[in-house]
């Protein structure tokens, strides 16, 4: 669709490919984080009772910091899942690839590297 020679809104070929890209990215964060949840679970298990008395301070410290690594990992894959399927509500709303901020269509190379962009870079940019 052209309006005044620009672009208003991708086509639903162009919306099918992303839809495409974003299930196969939906699909491998899923993946990703299950294991990401099964290293959770596994660190759980993996208690110190048997660890000597010298290193046992360290190793729960460790194991601390390798549980919370994990939490702040599967929070942010679960982020991702999200936006990823926000970016699949808008395809079906036929607004997929609007900048929230300009209005203006987001580059195709970015929505490809970034295919839960809200934003042009321009709009960004303005941010900073």
């Amino acid at each position: 669709m052209k309006e005044t020679g620009e672009l208003v809104r991708y086509s639903d070929a162009e919306l099918a490919e992303f839809k495409e890209l974003i299930q196969t990215k939906i699909e491998k964060a899923q993946a990703d984080l299950e294991l990401i949840k099964s290293a959770y679970m596994n660190d759980l298990n993996n208690g110190t009772d048997d660890t000597s008395p010298t290193f046992k301070a360290f190793e729960e410290g460790s194991e601390t910091m390798s549980k919370e690594a994990n939490s702040q990992l599967a929070i942010r894959q679960e982020k991702f899942i999200r936006d990823l399927k926000n970016a699949l509500i808008r395809i079906e709303n036929k607004t997929y690839g609007l900048c929230k901020v300009t209005g203006k269509l987001i580059d195709k190379e970015r929505l490809k590297l970034v295919p839960h962009a809200t934003m042009s870079i321009e709009a960004k940019n303005m941010q900073r």
